[in-house]
């Protein structure tokens, strides 16, 4: 069971970015769940998966917290971690269901997702532009790309060339849980991985066998890690406040299709979501756009 906490927490420092102390905190957290749920063995039925922690099982924990005079701020932390752990494995497909879905827990205020703004993400695209090729090329390449399908960091990178349907405006990837998805791309996105496929990618490739679509300065299969500085680096150039990770692109995407009117489950296909409640978190932040379209429609408004 150790090891989904250990991709779990991969995931939060690759595709979230999260502070060390943040990582920290939740890393206590859930082999804290972890060691409550070897010594509630004595008691109940074993549990050697994650797939057999009950609802109720959360429950007796959160009562053992409580019977050990945590704090509600503390306890609604760690079972916040525990929701987030468990959304991760039900998005990984090592579940079916969450045994974490609807439980409450002490109202503590909760983080929405950071999103650029469309100014922010604009500037961020013509910065990447402004570098000279072949790097300038390959970068604006992958930020078009992926601000326009709303990809994971870790689909972007293992994206082969072969996955790329330029004439059709179209992009293969594989997801979560070896999920096929066909997303479309728009005319700027298809134009931009063009350019760099004909101008930038044959100066970079190194072995003519080699199928990545990005890759480095080696020649090599770009890694997560090597976007993520690469992207941090144009944020810095183009003197971007709002703090950018590879997910914050992706919230992007998602606040940004809402706001412009496309249905939550067109988001939800096209960020290879398994269960809708993951992309509804972003109807808070197109709050406006509904109010106005409320607007619009209600007779009395």
């Amino acid at each position: 069971m150790k090891p989904a906490i250990d991709a779990f927490l991969n995931h939060l420092t690759v595709e979230r970015g999260l502070s060390a102390n943040t990582l920290f905190a939740y890393r206590n957290d859930l082999n804290q769940f972890l060691l409550f749920l070897q010594d509630d063995l004595n008691h109940h039925e074993p549990i050697t998966g994650w797939p057999q922690v009950s609802r109720e099982v959360i429950t007796r924990y959160g009562l053992d917290l409580r019977d050990r005079t945590f704090k509600d701020s503390t306890i609604a932390r760690k079972v916040a971690a525990i929701k987030s752990f468990f959304a991760f494995l039900l998005e990984e497909g090592t579940l079916e269901s969450s045994p974490t879905e609807n439980m409450t827990s002490p109202k503590v205020g909760r983080a929405l997702p950071k999103a650029l703004s469309v100014e922010e993400m604009t500037i961020l695209l013509q910065e990447a532009g402004s570098r000279r090729p072949p790097e300038g090329l390959r970068d604006r390449a992958m930020l078009e790309l992926i601000y326009a399908t709303g990809l994971r960091v870790t689909e972007l990178v293992s994206l082969n060339v072969l996955d790329i349907d330029v004439q059709n405006y179209q992009v293969r990837c594989l997801g979560k849980g070896a999920k096929e998805r066909i997303l479309p791309i728009h005319q700027e996105a298809a134009r931009a991985i063009e350019e760099y496929l004909a101008d930038s990618r044959p100066k970079i490739l190194r072995n003519w066998d080699e199928s990545a679509l990005f890759l480095n300065r080696r020649g090599d299969r770009l890694t997560r890690q090597g976007f993520w500085l690469i992207l941090k680096g144009y944020a810095r150039e183009a003197d971007i406040d709002t703090p950018i990770t590879p997910h914050v692109l992706r919230h992007s995407f998602a606040t940004h299709m809402l706001r412009g009117g496309a249905p939550l489950r067109h988001v939800q296909e096209m960020l290879g979501h398994a269960n809708i409640s993951t992309t509804q978190v972003y109807t808070h932040l197109a709050s406006d756009q509904v109010r106005s379209q409320y607007d619009k429609a209600h007779p009395r408004a």
